[in-house]
């Protein structure tokens, strides 16, 4: 265990060094600023000798004003030196951070879909936007002020060791408990860093997940137990930080009390033997200020550096995975796509390892539709993930063209594919904005053409913006119809070759499904399409139908042939025609279709009314 943390910790240190090194040049002006500043900084303790010894022992009120002026000037020096560091190694910190968040952003949104699938929003934001701002204290004023600690410190020392060497050993021999309990708390503090970091991630995810489903919230009067969620996730950071505190401050009040008995005993004894006048006495006590001040100081940076390696070490783990396009430079290109779709006795399964998909084969020619239907759960949409690259099988291959899915660069492919999901997502931006989502330089032409084929055209044109509207977060002011239709004009602006629609109509009431498939056919003339449906009705006119159950495709062929083979496929349509027929008759009642494959109304389990 303790090797493997080994070359871990020397990668931070790597990562680190780099990061220091691509911004050296402010840096290393930083640190020129600093040096001179600490350097002015100790005029004023130096001339309090002169003032104390000569001026007013000494009777030389000549050197009154000169010191004055001195003083006056180094003043003057250290509070431009301030200032510099913090417009420069300010502005350099926080283009740092948004250099990182850029590049962790940019990781992030090319790994698998299945690592989002297993990782909460909230979570990944936290990834991107906490853990980079670390960095403040490595390129900003944490590690200048470090090393400004450092060079106070290390100047005061020189100096005292040549006013009174024998008193410097005793204040050495205290500073160097008080640095073995800053080591030991450092050692300590990193892990809980860490811990405290990936505590935050949950909790803020599990809080965006709440206010996220607020309706549903709202809905089950669940206020109380999210109250209670947030609070557990609080207490677990309230008791990584009360384990992170180290005491260390507190120890260095005992170490300044140390040294401040001991400066009494034996300084006090070098003023009456003569040794020291009362001008060096005074330069000493505020010199040994100067430096043990810095030394604490630096406890505190240095705390703040081990929470920056804490999150470039999360950083470093959520960069070290795989993306989606490693491993494309030695991939083949793919600048044009016919749409031919096959598939070779493909198999799937997802983490769990329970078979999804079970030696899969199909070919679908190009400006075919071929729709998938069978029961919840069989793999249709797990059958429509491979098509749209989201997910490699396990065995067999996915061809588009005759070539092998996995040979080719996913960005290629995915240029030439359109997708319309059943749950439809829109940002929060314009309508226009989110028609041309996949299709950014589009022109308005072609976007109100897009619209009115999708029958979005109308509804736009009654909000007071038109296409202007903005729709707000995941489009909650638009009904869910509509967010329907404009992901399907969305799919149509962006004109791809392959099209996968999963359950396109699913939100649209009776009238607005039959406005919308002439549409669609519209959509899928010239372009091979996978048509997921429950609602039988829309694929009649698809050139091939295979019905999916537990991962097999159990049938194939056109509608006719599949009612005349008077299989599942039969057996689904009729089902789906009582249902629709009980509805004309009986249209207060809500048919549910239990797993016998009997109608049912009302709550599952329930028989309906003059039923058999």
């Amino acid at each position: 265990m303790a090797d493997r943390k080994k070359p871990e910790l020397s990668r931070v240190w790597r990562e680190a060094r780099e990061i220091v090194w691509r911004y050296r040049r402010r840096v290393a002006f930083g640190l020129v600023v600093m040096v001179v500043g600490r350097l002015a900084g100790l005029v004023p303790p130096a001339s309090s000798k002169f003032l104390i010894d000569d001026v007013v022992t000494g009777g030389r009120v000549d050197l009154l004003v000169p010191l004055a002026v001195v003083v006056g000037v180094a003043a003057l020096i250290q509070g431009a030196g301030s200032f510099a560091l913090s417009q420069i190694l300010g502005v350099t910190a926080q283009r740092a951070i948004t250099e990182m968040r850029k590049t962790v952003q940019a990781h992030v949104a090319r790994l698998p879909v299945g690592y989002f699938d297993s990782t909460r929003s909230g979570v990944l934001i936290s990834r991107v936007m906490t853990d980079a701002e670390g960095i403040r204290n490595l390129v900003g004023t944490g590690l200048v002020q470090l090393a400004g600690g450092v060079v106070t410190s290390a100047t005061c020392f020189a100096i005292l060791l040549y006013l009174n060497w024998r008193l410097t050993v005793f204040t050495t021999a205290a500073l160097l408990l008080f640095g073995g309990a800053m080591a030991f708390a450092f050692r300590r503090l990193r892990p809980l860093f860490r811990e405290r970091g990936r505590i935050n991630a949950e909790v803020t995810g599990r809080l965006g997940e709440s206010f996220a489903g607020v309706r549903i919230v709202k809905a089950y009067t669940a206020e109380r137990k999210e109250d209670l969620v947030f609070a557990r996730g609080a207490h677990r950071l309230l008791r990584n930080v009360a384990r992170a505190v180290t005491g260390v401050t507190s120890f260095s009040s005992v170490v300044i009390g140390v040294i401040s008995a001991v400066m009494i005993v034996v300084g006090g004894g070098a003023l009456i033997g003569g040794d020291m006048t009362v001008g060096d006495f005074v330069m000493y006590l505020i010199l040994t200020g100067m430096m043990v001040g810095p030394l604490v100081q630096m406890a505190s940076i240095g705390t703040q550096i081990a929470d920056a390696f804490a999150g470039l070490d999360r950083i470093r783990e959520l960069r070290s995975m795989a993306t989606e396009a490693d491993g494309d430079g030695g991939k083949e290109r793919l600048p044009q796509v016919e749409g031919r779709i096959t598939f070779e006795n493909v198999a799937f399964a997802y983490e769990n390892e329970v078979p999804v998909l079970r030696g899969v084969s199909l070919d679908a020619p190009p400006g075919s539709t071929t729709a998938l239907v069978g029961s919840s759960g069989s793999g249709k949409s797990t059958l429509a993930s491979l098509v749209l690259s989201f997910n490699r099988p396990d065995s067999g291959r996915v061809l588009v063209d005759g070539r092998d899915l996995a040979r080719v660069r996913v960005a290629d492919y995915r240029r030439h594919v359109g997708v319309v999901l059943q749950d439809n997502f829109l940002f929060d931006d314009t309508i226009a904005y989110n028609i041309r989502y996949g299709r950014a330089r589009a022109k308005e032409e072609d976007v109100v053409r897009a619209a009115k084929l999708a029958h979005c055209h109308e509804f736009i044109t009654t909000f007071p913006d038109g296409y202007d509207t903005v729709i707000g977060e995941r489009g909650v002011r638009v009904s869910g119809g509509q967010r329907q239709r404009l992901a399907i004009a969305r799919a149509i602006l962006a004109d791809p070759r392959i099209l996968v629609l999963d359950e396109a109509t699913s939100s649209l009431d009776s009238e607005s499904e039959a406005q919308i498939q002439e549409g669609l056919r519209a959509l899928r003339r010239g372009r091979t399409t996978f048509v997921i449906a429950h609602r039988l009705s829309t694929i009649r006119s698809a050139d091939q139908i295979l019905v999916i159950e537990d991962g097999n495709v159990v049938e194939r062929g056109t509608h006719e042939e599949l009612m005349e083979a008077a299989g599942r496929y039969r057996e689904l349509h009729d089902r789906q025609y009582r249902i629709e027929m009980n509805r004309f008759v009986n249209p207060g009642e809500d048919p549910v279709v239990p797993a016998d494959g009997g109608v049912r109304s009302g709550l599952p389990g329930s028989p309906r009314p003059g039923g058999r």
